[in-house]
């Protein structure tokens, strides 16, 4: 059975290195070496476009990974350099599919605190490149992408006809302050982060992207995010419930119904039946797509759980790669 995996991370050593720390720390990305975890933990499975990839890859049934860029990256540097950056990034992806055109597709990286080139960025890696949309790392400087700055983005997206991934990101610095800090051991950072905060931030992302009228205005505009839905799944009648009378004056549609009509969720790290059987019965099969999360989480552990699935073999076969083939337009 072909298999795509979408939300699959790589990064390139020599490119990062030319990220200044003193950019990163003014971003706010925390210099402290434990939210480093791109450069550090996995950094050999990150830099690996090669042989190594794929072998894993192979020994789990993989067909096709959908690679995009761990942070940091261009979307922390200000102006030509960040960029330059991005440039940078996509041209050695774009390298990389070339070598292995049946194993890796790309999503864009794009210079997100100068949006305007950002657009611009997304256009070249789409028509010149043959990526498939665009992965974005949660907030830009603390801004979400129902902020008016970042219309360009949301505009050339929907025009190319491309998804925007929605994946999390480092959250703001005063809310792990408020809502993190002062646990013992390594909590703070957990919760902040894998355990809770990326995933919530994600959501609060998509809700307010609904909740602004942005997809209302991009109603072509189709939104990806990972992680079974993060926590949306769970919570959407909830907010469609709370919100009904003004989404009735100010929205064209529900919030419910704006979310499953512009939203496609993957599976990647999350391998548990509970969160998938509420996912499935919130989107439905078609909205669902396979994802490991590579290499942070196991692509062995992923392939045995889609196996595992509760569903009949046209429906795992769309979850395995037919939603993703038709949503991303990738070469069978």
């Amino acid at each position: 059975m072909r298999i795509v995996a979408l939300e699959e991370h790589y990064t390139v050593p020599r490119i990062v290195a030319g990220i200044s720390p003193d950019v990163v720390a003014q971003r706010g990305f925390p210099t402290d070496p434990n939210f480093r975890w791109a450069q550090t933990l996995k950094r050999n499975e990150l830099a690996d476009l090669g042989p190594a990839r794929l072998a894993d890859m192979d020994e789990s049934g993989i067909t096709v990974q959908v690679l995009s860029v761990a942070g940091p990256g261009a979307d922390l540097v200000p102006g030509q350099a960040g960029i330059d950056l991005a440039r940078a990034y996509n041209d050695a992806l774009a390298e990389a599919c070339a070598r292995h055109p049946t194993r890796y597709r790309g999503f864009a990286h794009l210079p997100m605190l100068a949006p305007e080139a950002a657009a611009t960025e997304l256009e070249r890696t789409v028509t010149q490149l043959g990526f498939h949309g665009v992965l974005v790392n949660g907030p830009t400087d603390g801004l979400f992408l129902d902020d008016p700055q970042f219309e360009p983005i949301l505009a050339r997206a929907a025009a190319l006809d491309v998804p925007i991934y929605l994946h999390p990101g480092i959250p703001a610095p005063e809310v792990r302050a408020a809502y993190y800090d002062g646990l013992p051991g390594n909590f703070s950072f957990t919760l902040a982060l894998s355990a809770w905060g990326w995933h919530y931030d994600t959501a609060v992302h998509v809700l307010r992207l609904a909740l602004s009228g942005a997809l209302d205005r991009h109603p072509g505009l189709k939104i990806v995010v990972g992680h079974m839905g993060e926590a949306l799944p769970f919570m959407l009648d909830r907010i469609d419930e709370t919100t009904t009378i003004q989404a009735k004056s100010l929205l064209r549609r529900s919030v419910r119904q704006t979310i499953v009509d512009q939203v496609w969720i993957t599976t990647s790290g999350f391998f548990t039946m509970v969160p998938f059987m509420a996912a499935l019965m919130t989107f439905g099969v078609d909205r669902i797509m396979f994802s490991v999360d590579y290499p942070f989480a196991s692509n062995a552990r992923a392939r045995a759980f889609l196996d595992t699935l509760p569903v009949s073999p046209p429906d795992r076969a769309k979850i395995a790669h037919g939603n993703a083939d038709v949503l991303l337009r990738l070469p069978g």
